[in-house]
This record gives C-alpha cells, structure tokens and sequence, in this order.
C-alpha cells in the first residue's frame, strides 16, 4: 500500500535503506527531449555491502507497506516501444562493443560503430507480473529501497560486468559479479581514471536476469528472488526509466531570450525525480553521466570537467561528465539551454598560468598531508593545486544578457576565486561553471535541512525531513538569518585574524566530510583564547541562537551598538531629512531651505528605506523624490524590493510598473510582495497581483506557485 501524504503540511520521508547496502557511483546515460519534456535513459548503480550485513531480512511492513497479509506484488513493466542508445562514454583500452538491452530470446540489433544513434528499438520487456507472498518466500528476500518520486521505471535488471572483455586484469575473481564491483569500488585513487573507464564499459554490459521491482510515491523497490543478504543482492543493476513533465526535481522553462531551458533547482525532493537513488547524505558517491541533446543546446552539470559536446550525428550531440569526489546524491544539478559561453576579449598569460587546470594524475597525486575522509583523488594532496589561486572557470548566459555578463561579470569571477583562496586555502573542486539563471529559479528553496531536523533513524537507515513538503519552508529564513549573525558574533568575539585562521583550519580539517553544527561549533570555540570565551558553549549557543524565538540577546546588544556607528548615524540624519520633506506642504515659502541629501552606500540606501517603512504616511511628492535622488529603479534587488514595499504600503500608483516588473524579473523574492498586494485589500493591488501571477505562474518553481496560489485565491 502507497504511503499518501498531504504536501502541504506533512514530513518528507527518505526511504533509502542505507544502513543495509551503499551507492558507491552512479552512471547516467540520458537524452533530453524538450518537446516532450522528458528525460530518459538509464542508469547503472555500484553498490556495495559491509561486514555488518548480516542475514538481514526486511519485514512485511517495511517491505510492502501492507497492514494485512495480502500479496505484495513486485512486477516488470509493460510492454512498450523506448527508444534504445548505445551508451559508450569512453575510448577505452579494452575496446569493448556497445550494447543495446535486449529482452530474453532477442538478438542485439544494435550497431557495432560505437557511435550512439538513437535507433528506436523494442525493448522486449515482458509483461508478466510477478508475486511475492509476504508469509513465505518474499520475505526472505532481501530488498534494495531507493528514493524515487515522479518517476516512470520500465525495467530493471542485473548487469553482467563479468562480460566485459578484459574485466580480469584487475579482478582475482573474474567470474564473481559482486567480487568484480568490489574490486573496482576499491581501486586506490591514484587509479581514478581507469576506474571511470572500467565504471563506464560495466555499464553497457548485458543484462543477465530482469529483477522484481515495485514503486510507490516516495521509494522504487528492487529484488532478486533467492537474494536474502545485501551481500547476495546484485552489486551493478541498470534501471531503465523515464521523467514526467511534472516532476518536482527539475524545471522546464524559458530563459532571458525566450529560449526553452531545464535545470535542476533547489527542490524539496531533491533530485529523486531526476533519477532513482539514495537521499540520506550519509550515502556519499561519486558519478559520470553522458548527456544527449539537441545540438543547439549546450549541457552543463556539477562535474569536475569542462565537458565539451560531440557530434553523434547531424542535429544531435552528447556531452560527459564525471565526479571522483564522493559527495551526496543531491549534490547532481544539471542545466540544458541555448546559452552563450562569456570568453575574456584578452587573456594574459599570468592569466593562463593561474587558471591551468590540475586533473589528478600518477605524477601530480602525492601525499602532502593527513585527509580525513574516503579515499578519493583529493586536491589537497596535490602539490600544485593546492597554490592554485584561481581555477579554470566559464560562464554561460542567454543571448540577451551576453553584454552586460562580458562587462561586469566576468572580470569579477577571478578575483573573487582568489579571495576565496587566500581565505579559505585550497579549492576543493577543479573548475567552476557559472550560469546566469531564469528569474524563475528559486533562489530561496537551496537550503536543505540539518541532521537534526530529521525525525527517528529506522535500523534500514530510512527518516523522515520534519515538514519537508510543506511548500512555506522554503521561504522561512529566520534560521538562515540567526546563523549568519551568530557566525558575525563569534568573529567579533574572536577577531577576524583568529576567526579567519580558523576557517582556513577548519575547510582544511574536514573537507570531503560530512560536518554537523556541533563539530564546527565546538571546533571554533577550542580555537577561543580562555580569556574571550566566557560562558560560550555549543550547549548555551544552541540554547540561545538555534532553539530559542526571538532576537538573541548578544544580537541584541550588537544591534544597539550598530545604531551608534557613523554610517548608521549618517542614515539616521537623512531619515529625517526626508520625514520634514514629507511634513512640507506642497507650497513652501520663499527662504525655506531645500534638503540636500548625502550619497549613501548600497547597504545604507537599504537601511534608509527600511526606516522610511517604519513612517506612517509618506505622501507621492516624497515617494517621487525619492525615487529620483536614488534611481531606485536601477538599484539592485534588494534595494528595488525595500522601494516595491514602499509603493504598495502607499498606494504609489505611478511607480506600480516597478512593482510589476520586480514580480515578472525576480519572482523568488517577489513571493512577499504578493501577499503585500493583498493583505492592503486594495482591488487595484489585487488585479495587479492576479494579473502577474497569470503571466509568470507558468515558469514559476510548484512550491512558489502554491504558496501565491493560497494568497490570491
């Protein structure tokens, strides 16, 4: 029985039995089609089981989800005609042919080029239904439980990596499919790249045996009958699958120029429906996925390579990317769209010298220091990455925004990579891409949920997210917010030469590791000289600052304190310049002095309007002043949002276009002036609120919309 819940106000759960067996990598192979708004293709995962899995049977309950003894069914999909593509990422030694999957009895009718040629084929997937009663057999079997939502699973099924045409010259084992994936899960980092290339010819092997599998709304269920440990169960198994157009984990829309776009955004459900995999962040893994897509679409992903397209055949074009850093699998993103790559006009050569690109290799890869997590082709045992300043980086916008990104944002990227390297030391990845966003994209929907707001760890390793699903969360930033200012409050306490040291020390202590707030608290604190610490504990700090309502009491002093700066006085002095030019009635006298107002700095232009809000009446001669002395029109949108408040707070009926067009161009921000629009009852107010969310609820992310929805109807 399908677990329903209500999105709207329950838990989300995270059903992923990783206490049983890992993800160790995962290979995509995918085309994207925008016309249908789908993805689809497969993906091959690694797994790995531990010592401690024991003959571990999975119970009725967390097997079937069932409250009775009824028959839990566990299928194979219908027939149906997919498209089926050959699937070769790399160039290997071993020369190993192209595979297309083929159901039982059937010939591989696929070409022997190597190339990918999208050919429709049969897939030949039976339709038979399969039965595992709960009382007998079906419960001995061990259960493979990944997170899935939004997704069409057609078939899956075991793969043969003893197949692969010289799979025995690093295996002792060549036979033992599960001894093989081992074997190649823990080849030593220094040989990452064979281990791609072997991760990529296992992938395209034969299928030798389809498995059962059932899914639900939240999880996909894999089993091999006569498998009752995790150590029994298949360790490499191809899932072939398809996207739905709704899916939550990627959003289908138009940039700047109009052009259609997809890209994986910041969703609850992260990216379980983009592919079938392990959520909990504890299952660390690494990837490399091939891309296909029109070839008037440029690719990118999280990849730590600058992936460059290749022609399959005319119109069509496929791009690769890899990960050896073992990281979460919600850490995938992906965007598909017509961009333009910003290239320097001028490139000097101090230039190319600081952005060379270190891959980890035999030569560079060296012990340079101690690590503390997984073994992996680590940055900071390379010797000339870690003096690297500034990696090579690219940035892609729509067409539209070419100049503007080639003027003033480009020249910004590599100082800002070297200020993060003189702070922070080494960078932790070997490239960078920037890309220039839709104004759809939620902005306020990346954060993700801490350790300790998840509910009761099950012995499967399965949780719950506390209110995971309720679409408001993603705009609650108070603890966003309060953490910012305690991560300011305990660097005035220590000092910026101390404070940044640390950070330093602490990026280098735990980078490739999964860290809770209370390792970085209590790290930070040891750092404190005795004398500056006080009362400061991770108990009293979480007390005051992370579970307690309201203003911390230290913030509250520092906010008095900041009253008293000159820049703040400054801001002061003009907020009542501006509250005697509001009092003047619209015929002054003759020698009555005329105001001139200070230039401000951005943050204090921000302050300024922040106290004008807190003024009862501000009158349209104020407002239209006001608009001019500062070009708020042309300000940046925190400044513009502040300026958008004040125009529907007063009913500024001129400047209701900047309002309009704040809501069409930075919709994840815009999401409180909708309620502003309302709340005022005002009908012009109201028209202009429905009459935006009409024109943008299309490309607005589903929580967004949802959340305006409410308000406006």
């Amino acid at each position: 029985m399908a677990l329903q819940l209500d999105p709207s106000r329950d838990d989300l759960p995270l059903m992923a039995n990783t206490s049983h067996i890992l993800v160790k990598h995962y290979v995509l192979d995918l085309d994207v089609d925008f016309e249908s708004q789908i993805i689809e293709g497969t993906i091959v995962l690694f797994l790995e089981s531990g010592n401690r899995f024991k003959k571990q049977r999975s119970s009725p309950e967390e097997t079937c989800r069932s409250a009775s003894n009824e028959a839990c069914r566990f299928r194979t999909p219908e027939p149906c005609h997919i498209p089926v593509t050959n699937t070769r990422t790399f160039s290997s030694k071993v020369g190993y042919n192209d595979f297309v999957i083929c159901g039982k009895g059937e010939k591989d009718t696929s070409g022997k080029d190597g190339n990918h040629d999208n050919q429709e084929q049969a897939s030949g997937i039976s339709s038979s239904k399969y039965r595992c009663d709960t009382g007998n057999h079906g419960s001995e079997d061990f259960l493979l439980v990944l997170d899935c939502c939004d997704l069409s699973v057609l078939k899956v099924e075991e793969v043969d990596v003893a197949a692969v045409p010289g799979i025995e010259k690093f295996t002792r084992s060549p036979k033992l499919r599960n001894q093989i994936v081992h074997e190649l899960v823990a080849l030593p980092a220094d040989r990452w790249r064979e281990q791609l290339d072997y991760y990529a010819c296992c992938s395209q092997a034969p299928g030798c045996g389809e498995l059962l599998f059932d899914i639900d709304t939240w999880s996909l269920q894999i089993r091999k009958t006569g498998a009752q440990t995790a150590t029994d169960f298949p360790h490499a198994i191809r899932i072939r699958y398809r996207t739905q157009p709704q899916g939550r984990s990627v959003t289908w829309t138009s940039d700047q120029s109009g052009r259609p776009c997809v890209y994986t955004m910041g969703s609850p459900i992260n990216n379980r429906a983009l592919f079938p995999c392990q959520e909990p962040p504890v299952a660390m893994s690494t990837w490399q996925a091939t891309v296909r897509a029109a070839a008037s679409f440029v690719v990118l992903t999280s990849g730590e390579n600058s992936a460059k397209p290749t022609q399959l055949r005319e119109g069509c074009s496929s791009w690769h990317y890899y990960v050896t850093m073992p990281m979460p699998a919600s850490t995938f993103t992906i965007a598909v769209g017509s961009w333009t790559e910003m290239k320097p006009e001028i490139c000097s050569s101090d230039d190319l010298a600081a952005e060379t690109s270190f891959s980890p290799s035999e030569a560079a890869f060296r012990n340079v220091g101690v690590c503390g997590h997984v073994e992996y082709p680590c940055r900071f045992q390379n010797a000339s990455a870690t003096t690297q300043e500034v990696i090579p980086h690219r940035l892609f916008a729509p067409g539209c925004l070419q100049g503007a990104c080639q003027e003033a944002l480009l020249p910004l990227i590599p100082p800002c990579l070297s200020a993060a390297h003189s702070v922070l030391g080494t960078h932790p990845f070997s490239r960078l891409d920037v890309l220039i966003v839709p104004a759809s994209f939620p902005s306020l929907g990346m954060a993700r949920p801490n350790k300790e707001k998840t509910g009761h760890v099950s012995d499967s390793g399965s949780s719950v997210i506390k209110h995971g699903l309720n679409p408001e969360k993603v705009f609650m930033q108070v603890h966003y917010l309060k953490g910012y200012f305690l991560l300011r409050f305990l660097a005035k306490r220590l000092g910026d030469d101390t404070y940044f040291s640390f950070l330093r020390k602490f990026v280098h202590t735990f980078h490739g590791q999964l860290i809770l707030s209370q390792d970085f608290l209590q790290m930070l604190l040891e750092a404190i000289p005795e004398e500056k610490r006080l009362e400061l504990s991770v108990e009293n700090i979480f007390q005051d600052w992370l579970e307690s309502s309201g203003i911390p009491q230290p913030l509250q002093r520092e906010r008095q304190a900041g009253e008293e700066c000159g820049l703040a006085r400054q801001v002061s002095a003009e907020v009542e310049k501006w509250v005697r030019v509001n009092r003047r009635p619209r015929k002054r006298k003759r020698r009555e002095t005329e105001e001139v107002f200070a230039k401000l700095l951005p943050d204090q232009l921000l302050l300024l309007l922040e106290h004008l809000l807190e003024q009862t009446t501000l009158n349209p001669r104020t407002l239209q002043r006001l608009e001019r002395t500062y070009h708020l029109p042309e300000q940046d949108a925190e400044v513009r949002h502040r300026w958008c408040e004040l125009v529907v707070k007063h009913k500024y009926k001129k400047a209701y276009g900047h309002v309009e067009r704040f809501l069409q161009e930075d919709q994840a921000m815009g999401i409180y002036l909708y309620g502003e629009l309302m709340v005022n009852e005002d009908a012009r107010q109201q028209q202009l609120a429905r009459k935006c969310f009409e024109l943008s609820k299309e490309q607005m992310d589903r929580s967004s919309a949802e959340v305006v929805a409410e308000m406006l109807f």
